[in-house]
């Protein structure tokens, strides 16, 4: 029979980057109840995103991080600005990235791969606490 469970995360970043919190999916998934599915994990913010991402070689990240400041960086000549410097930055990282994931589910965990975690890719300095919401179809 299909079932769905759904649930709203918070993560509240203590800086600008990648965060990890595939931790936090994979409980979701277990109390689930639901074997084998299809996960959908939605940001509910413009200037922030989700990525699934290397999560064994700090390198990586840092890499990814430093990559987007040069695409995206603050002192570009960007008219809006309501919100500060790095507030157009933070949209155009967004835009260029994902605010949605889809996971398949199999055996309660999500089919991730050996070196994949799922993080929130927060883009702003002032770091609000973020929503993900999560959401398990599946039997």
């Amino acid at each position: 029979m299909l079932r769905q469970s759904s649930i709203v995360l918070p993560i509240r970043a203590t800086r600008r980057g990648l965060h990890e919190f595939t931790e936090g999916v994979r409980d979701f998934s277990a109390r689930s109840g639901i074997r084998e599915g299809l996960l959908t994990l939605f940001c509910r913010h413009t200037s922030a995103s989700l990525l699934i991402q290397e999560n064994a070689a700090p390198a990586a990240r840092r890499d990814l991080e430093a990559y987007f400041e040069h695409l995206a960086p603050e002192d570009g000549a960007y008219e809006h600005d309501d919100e500060g410097p790095d507030d157009m930055p933070a949209h155009l990282r967004s835009a260029l990235t994902a605010t949605q994931l889809s996971i398949p589910v199999r055996d309660g965990r999500p089919l991730l791969g050996t070196w994949q975690g799922i993080f929130l890719f927060e883009h702003r300095h002032n770091t609000p606490q973020r929503e993900i919401a999560l959401h398990l179809l599946g039997e």
